[in-house]
C-alpha cells in the first residue's frame, strides 16, 4: 500500500516537472529580432511631479487620496492661512494710512505753493516801493527771506509727496504677495494624471518646500533602455518604436524614440545581466504617442517590466510579433 503511494506520489512530481519545464521552454522562446531592429528592457514609468508648499505652516486638509484621478489645476490640498490673513489686514490698514498720508502731503504742497505765490507777490511789491522811497531795504530783505523760505517749504513738500508715493506702492507690493501667498496656499496641481504618494496628513506642519503629493503625468509615459554602441548610432530622436508588456504579451503599443543620450555610460545595477552592465551603452527614452494616452488614460499603470524595439533601419517591415496591438 505504502509502495503504491510513494509511486504515485513520484509520478505527480515528475508530471509537475515536465510541465514546469515546458511552460519554461514556452517562455523562453520568443521569436528571434529580425535585421534592423534592436531591443532593451526596461520599465514603464511616467513624469512625477511634487506638491509641494511654498512656505511652512500647518496643513489644513488634504482633498485626495492615492490613486485619484486629478485635473490640471484642480485643488489637492489646503494651508491654514489664518497669520496670513492677519498680516494681510495689517498690510491693508498700512495701505489705507499711506493713502491718507500722501492726501495731507498733497494739501501741504498745495498750502506751500499759496504761501510762494504770497511771498513772490510781496517782494515785488517791496522792490517797487523801495524804489520810490517808501520803505527801506530791510524791507525788501524780509521779503526776499520770506519768498526764499516759501521756495524751500514747498520743496520739502514735495518731497513729502514722493515719500507718500513710495509708502503706498510699498503698502500695495506687501498686499498683493501676501494674497499671493494666500492663492498659493491652495496646492493645485499643474497637470492632469493620478495621485502616486500622499505623502502629508491635515495638523502636520511642514517647513517651505514640504512634500504634501506626489502626482504621476499619465500622458508623459516612457520606457528608458540601453543599446550598445553598434545599434545606437543607427537610432535619432523620432525613431519608430514598439513597447510589449510582460503583463500584457498579446499586446504591442506603438511609440518613438524621444531622447538618445549623447554619451556612453555603463548601464545601471538595476539591468538584470552582469555582462550587460559591465558594457559601455547608451541610454535611449521611448516614449508613448500623448494622445493614445488620454484615450485609455484611466488603464494606464507605471512600474510593469517589458521589453523596448527599436526601428534602426526604415526600410525593414516590423515582424507579425511587434505589429500594434492595443487592448480595447
Amino acid at each position: 500500500m505504502k509502495k503504491g503511494i510513494k509511486q504515485i506520489i513520484i509520478g505527480v512530481v515528475i508530471a509537475l516537472a515536465v510541465i514546469g519545464g515546458w511552460l519554461l521552454w514556452q517562455y523562453i522562446q520568443t521569436p528571434a529580432l529580425p535585421a534592423g531592429f534592436a531591443s532593451g528592457n526596461g520599465r514603464i514609468e511616467a513624469r512625477e511631479y511634487d506638491i509641494a508648499t511654498k512656505h511652512s505652516g500647518r496643513i489644513l486638509d488634504v482633498l485626495v487620496n492615492e490613486g485619484d484621478m486629478v485635473e490640471s489645476g484642480q485643488a489637492l490640498a489646503r494651508m491654514d492661512t489664518k497669520d496670513l490673513e492677519a498680516e494681510l489686514r495689517e498690510a491693508n490698514a498700512v495701505l489705507r494710512e499711506a493713502r491718507e498720508g500722501e492726501n495731507y502731503a498733497d494739501a501741504i504742497v498745495a498750502q506751500r505753493k499759496s504761501e510762494l505765490v504770497y511771498a513772490t507777490a510781496e517782494l515785488k511789491r517791496a522792490l517797487q516801493l523801495v524804489k520810490n522811497g517808501h520803505i527801506s531795504q530791510e524791507k525788501v530783505d524780509q521779503s526776499r527771506t520770506a519768498k526764499d523760505s516759501a521756495e524751500a517749504a514747498l520743496r520739502a513738500a514735495r518731497v513729502k509727496v514722493v515719500q507718500s508715493e513710495a509708502a503706498i506702492e510699498a503698502a500695495v507690493a506687501r498686499t498683493e504677495r501676501l494674497n499671493i501667498d494666500i492663492d498659493d496656499s491652495v496646492l493645485k496641481t499643474p497637470i492632469p494624471g493620478r495621485v502616486l504618494y500622499r505623502l502629508a496628513e491635515p495638523r502636520e506642519i511642514l517647513p517651505a518646500g514640504g512634500k504634501v503629493l506626489t502626482v504621476l503625468e499619465l500622458t508623459d509615459v516612457y520606457m528608458t533602455i540601453y543599446l550598445p554602441t553598434n545599434q545606437v548610432g543607427k537610432v535619432t530622436v523620432g525613431s519608430e518604436a514598439r513597447i510589449k508588456i510582460d503583463a500584457m504579451p498579446l499586446f504591442t503599443v506603438p511609440a518613438t524614440v524621444s531622447f538618445v543620450a549623447p554619451e556612453a555610460q555603463f548601464t545601471p545595477r538595476e539591468v538584470e545581466t552582469r555582462s550587460e552592465r559591465e558594457k559601455l551603452m547608451f541610454r535611449i527614452k521611448v516614449k508613448i504617442d500623448p494622445e493614445l494616452l488620454k484615450e485609455r488614460i484611466k488603464r494606464v499603470k507605471t512600474g510593469l517590466p517589458g521589453v523596448a524595439y527599436v526601428r534602426l533601419d526604415q526600410n525593414s517591415e516590423w515582424p507579425e510579433s511587434l505589429q500594434v496591438k492595443l487592448p480595447q
